[in-house]
């Protein structure tokens, strides 16, 4: 098979950032094969009423005006149900938890998820998704690092999906077999995003190698085998949302490195390469054109396209630059994930 042709496909996790870099980033989104994306709140500031994720909407549409941007807000101590109530009359989609200090603009995260059950209460009455980040901080007291950070929080989510088991709750960008076998084991009211990245890469790729670091970090092999493995059994509950996260080469390669990895121009082009290194290319439509939309219920695009990739041995570029003249803000580079590394599969037409 040397042609694929599928529908344009859906990112369920995305970041876009601001300034510059968002006028870079946002346009390259329909360049990836993408149509639709769900669109991450942790800006600065963060993203925590409906009007702020409408102005920030309204800022991506003109940059991308045929792209669907699914709105999220940042769960905080100030989000109340009537808010709650209130973006899910404008659109807003969803709610994203961030635990404290794990990510990126994760300062202002969560401690305990008790105090938001009447915000969960109102997300599952509105049919809103509650999108968690499954980590817990790290704390060398308790034996808790990046590598088993988000095995530890597992039970955070089976506990709000017993609580709560008409609520969608989607475990964002798992990397452990553990994660798999959780999401497996719960309702269908359990879904879960895994990333390109994390499909490719174990530990040893990322360790002193900054571009390939990110939250959470790559595990073992096994659990790699584990996210290819539930692709291949093309499980409807799993799909794709690519965690891109673009940073500032200099953020990256500085004295502490950024975690991110930068995806969004390349998606079906390295999903392609990828799945079908490991005999799952069959599986590309399913995990990442029509799982996520199916489980958001999506309903309403703008435009759904039709995405021709060509078998051709090719590079991916070293970087992508942004700002500069007539741009306001920051300027530099971002270097994209497998830069200057060979892709099997390139984008022919998109229609």
């Amino acid at each position: 098979m040397d042609t694929i042709t599928i529908p344009t496909a859906c990112d369920m996790h995305i970041h876009l950032r601001q300034g510059s870099l968002m006028s870079m980033v946002t346009p390259t989104v329909a360049d990836g094969g993408v149509s639709i994306c769900y669109v991450m709140p942790n800006l600065q500031p963060t993203i925590s009423t409906t009007e702020m994720a409408l102005a920030y909407r309204s800022e991506l549409e003109q940059l991308a005006p045929k792209v669907t941007f699914l709105m999220s807000l940042y769960l905080n101590p100030a989000l109340t149900p009537e808010e709650i109530r209130k973006a899910a009359k404008a659109g807003v989609r969803g709610v994203k938890s961030y635990p404290r200090g794990v990510t990126t603009n994760s300062e202002s995260g969560i401690e305990s998820y008790d105090i938001y059950y009447p915000v969960f209460k109102a997300m599952e009455e509105e049919g809103m998704v509650l999108n968690l980040h499954g980590e817990i901080p790290s704390d060398p007291e308790k034996n808790v690092c990046v590598m088993n950070a988000e095995e530890k929080f597992l039970n955070h989510l089976k506990d709000i999906h017993l609580a709560f088991p008409k609520l969608k709750i989607i475990l964002e960008h798992a990397t452990t077999e553990a994660a798999v076998n959780m999401v497996k084991s719960l309702g269908e009211t359990v879904g879960c995003t895994i990333t390109v990245h994390h499909l490719q890469l174990i530990v040893d790729d990322w360790a002193g190698k900054c571009h390939n670091f990110c939250k959470p970090v790559a595990k073992y092999p096994s659990d790699r085998a584990a996210l290819r493995n539930v692709i291949k059994e093309g499980h409807p509950r799993f799909f794709l949302g690519t965690d891109s996260a673009p940073h500032p080469s200099h953020k990256k390669e500085g004295p502490e490195a950024c975690a991110g990895v930068f995806t969004t121009p390349l998606v079906l082009p390295y999903l392609a390469t990828i799945l079908e290194s490991f005999g799952a290319l069959d599986r590309l439509k399913g995990f990442a054109c029509d799982f996520g939309r199916q489980f958001y219920e999506v309903k309403g695009e703008k435009w759904v396209g039709q995405v021709t990739l060509v078998r051709e041995s090719w590079s991916a570029p070293n970087s992508y630059s942004f700002g500069g003249a007539g741009v306001d803000g920051e300027q530099g580079e971002v270097v994209p994930f497998m830069a200057g590394k060979s892709l099997a599969w390139k984008i022919a037409s998109i229609e």
